[in-house]
């Protein structure tokens, strides 16, 4: 659903929006599913916003019950706005000059969004996957006492460390990402690139049977023993991608991941550092906007779409 940003400002509209995205089939209880709703009144704060009752369960709802909105103290306009500068990956701080807001109140605006996309469930991936593993620099940003504790030099000094594989005692934590060619990616952060911890990841992602496509680091060599069809490129040989099949295509490669860390990088460049206890938000809100297929207007539809589904979270605290 095309959704343009003039209608999400006016409050009318924006209640309007937010009932097509998460009830396209009607209107229904968050709690039962049930379609037997009567309409209670509007709210007293926001005229706009329709209360009903299901009858089947005897409970109250809105349109905002049980998503990340319902509670916000920011008007709807900023809540919109702030989302909005998000689909164009706009950072806090300017998000916070266009808004005239502090900059805790933009951070607990965006990590509360963020979160709410952290939750979904995760895609399942088949037929051709490649695997690859990365590192992007994420530090204790915000936490001074951190740093001063670790000894870690300073920003300008962080080229002169170490080579090698990133670490997170390096400040520069390792990624894992796995995409199905032609189809949706997944990553995560890893605590270290071991079979031990990549293991639960491939297995809960991946289909067994699967042909899966990575580089000759040893920490594949298990995929055979897991049941997958591996097949490798060996880059230390200067072999980036084989033909193995003779049919004049080099499909063993791990080339779409290489470029969708590219992609990653360019992406967490303009909110300039991350710590590491945000990074898994930051990579599975670029993971959902990359699967979405869509940047800029084109994905706030999307986005909002993805935030008005119940949260699971409370959810399961009502199942308890």
């Amino acid at each position: 659903m095309q959704v343009n940003i003039t209608h999400l400002i006016d409050d009318v509209q924006f209640f309007q929006t937010v009932r097509e995205l998460r009830w396209p089939e009607g209107i229904a209880c968050p709690s039962c599913a049930s379609q037997y709703v009567i309409k209670r009144g509007c709210d007293d704060a926001e005229p706009a916003r329709q209360h009903y009752t299901c009858h089947d369960g005897d409970t109250r709802f809105d349109a905002l019950t049980d998503t990340i909105f319902a509670g916000h103290h920011q008007p709807l306009k900023v809540s919109v706005w702030c989302r909005y500068c998000m689909g164009l990956n706009v950072s806090n701080e300017h998000i916070g000059h266009a808004l005239a807001l502090n900059g805790s109140e933009v951070q607990q605006m965006t990590a509360q969004r963020r979160g709410g996309i952290e939750k979904k469930p995760t895609v399942t991936l088949s037929n051709a996957v490649e695997c690859d593993e990365a590192s992007v620099i994420a530090g204790h940003k915000g936490q001074p006492e951190v740093i001063k504790s670790t000894g870690r030099q300073g920003r300008r000094r962080r080229l002169q460390g170490k080579s090698g594989r990133g670490t997170i005692e390096k400040a520069r934590p390792p990624v894992f990402g796995m995409r199905q060619r032609g189809g949706q990616v997944v990553i995560h952060r890893l605590a270290n690139v071991r079979h031990k911890t990549i293991a639960p990841v491939i297995k809960d992602t991946i289909v067994a049977g699967t042909r899966v496509y990575t580089d000759e680091y040893r920490m594949y060599a298990r995929l055979q023993s897991w049941a997958y069809d591996h097949q490798s490129a060996h880059h230390g040989r200067g072999a980036c991608a084989r033909d193995d099949d003779g049919d004049g295509v080099c499909a063993v490669h791990v080339h779409t991941m290489e470029g969708f860390w590219s992609l990653l990088r360019s992406w967490l460049c303009p909110h300039r550092g991350i710590s590491q206890e945000q990074l898994p938000l930051y990579l599975r809100c670029f993971e959902c906007v990359h699967n979405v297929r869509k940047r800029g207007k084109a994905l706030l539809g999307a986005l909002i779409a993805l935030l008005v589904s119940s949260d699971p979270g409370i959810q399961e605290e009502r199942s308890l």
